[in-house]
């Protein structure tokens, strides 16, 4: 099997012009994010509002979704905007309403930045070092070889410029995920109005359960009566006893 070639210190990329910028970072490469909540007054009025904010910062809505429940009406959204107007736009949603929650934080990817464009210049340098190979080789197997390793080189590279764009993206763009709700209360339903016949029925129809009430109020305490009648028999008794014994003195 074919050894791989040297690496060398070259700065050469190679490639179309289309390939991803991978250049040490020169300054600090900070990702912000804000999440904010807040009660609005109108969730119609709040959402014009928005667009013609978010057009004066030059911002644009990734994402948004909205819903309507019995309580409350809900809209959310995630806001992309530079970083430059991220503390603009800030300000600019606090007018819209009463800020309940606030949330932001920052990430330094400085290093992560430069660590995934370190090694993208190493596996396009690496690339270039096959293509040569390649460009000299004979033999149909070592000519297979090296298109098999520049295969994986290719996949390992594109995969590599995708996370380099989503940091670029993620630098270029600070996100705001702003979540806003209005209130809803709901309506009380009217009381219907009853006639006389309306109301002598159900009069009747509650004396009637009233009475049933009763009578089963009273089948449920035969225990009682029981032992009412217990005692009075026994109080009798005695009583009469008492009697016939005053009676012989």
């Amino acid at each position: 099997m074919l050894e791989a070639p040297p690496m060398e210190s070259s700065d050469e990329l190679g490639g179309t012009a289309a390939l991803v910028t991978a250049q040490p970072a020169a300054s600090r490469k900070l990702v912000y994010h804000a999440e904010v909540r807040m009660k609005v007054a109108d969730v119609p009025a709040t959402n014009a509002r928005m667009d013609s904010l978010t057009r004066a910062a030059g911002a644009y809505v990734e994402e948004v979704s909205e819903n309507r429940a019995d309580e409350e009406w809900r809209h959310r959204m995630k806001i992309r905007v530079a970083p430059g107007r991220f503390q603009g736009l800030l300000r600019g949603l606090g007018r819209l309403g009463t800020v309940e929650s606030q949330e932001l934080t920052t990430d330094d990817v400085t290093a992560q930045h430069a660590d995934v464009s370190a090694r993208l210049r190493s596996k396009r340098a690496l690339e270039q070092r096959y293509l040569a190979l390649l460009g000299k080789a004979s033999k149909v197997s070592d000519i297979l070889e090296i298109e098999e390793s520049m295969g994986k080189i290719r996949e390992d590279i594109e995969a590599t410029e995708s996370r380099l764009r989503a940091l670029n993206d993620e630098v270029g763009f600070s996100t705001i995920t702003l979540v806003y709700y209005q209130p809803l209360t709901r309506p009380t339903p009217d009381q219907p109005v009853l006639s006389f016949g309306s109301r002598l029925v159900e009069s009747f129809y509650s004396g009637w359960q009233w009475c049933i009430d009763v009578l089963l109020g009273l089948v449920a305490a035969w225990p009682l009566a029981l032992l009412l009648l217990a005692a009075a028999a026994l109080l009798r008794r005695w009583w009469r006893r008492r009697r016939a014994r005053a009676r012989q003195h």
